[in-house]
């Protein structure tokens, strides 16, 4: 998929991950969301909860973002 960055967001749902500092003013989260509006769930928004982080995103296909989880459980060797 191409032109995720020119996708509307304004409705999108975002889920948090929260670790870190736990309780503290600024909790370290990674929030994610399914772009509305693209028919299906084939592309995300991710991005941090921080204040510095405000305003900043990534955007992945489900392929892209898939690759990259299983990419991360490998090279740490967690288990799902």
């Amino acid at each position: 998929m191409t032109g995720l960055y020119s996708l509307p967001t304004e409705e999108a749902a975002f889920e948090s991950f929260c670790g870190g500092n736990l309780g503290g003013e600024h909790e370290s989260c990674v929030e994610i969301a399914v772009i509305p509006r693209t028919g299906t769930a084939s592309s995300y928004i991710l991005r941090d909860s921080k204040p510095e982080g405000a305003g900043r995103e990534l955007r992945f296909t489900v392929a892209e973002l898939n690759a990259f989880a299983v990419g991360w459980v490998k090279r740490h060797g967690l288990a799902v």
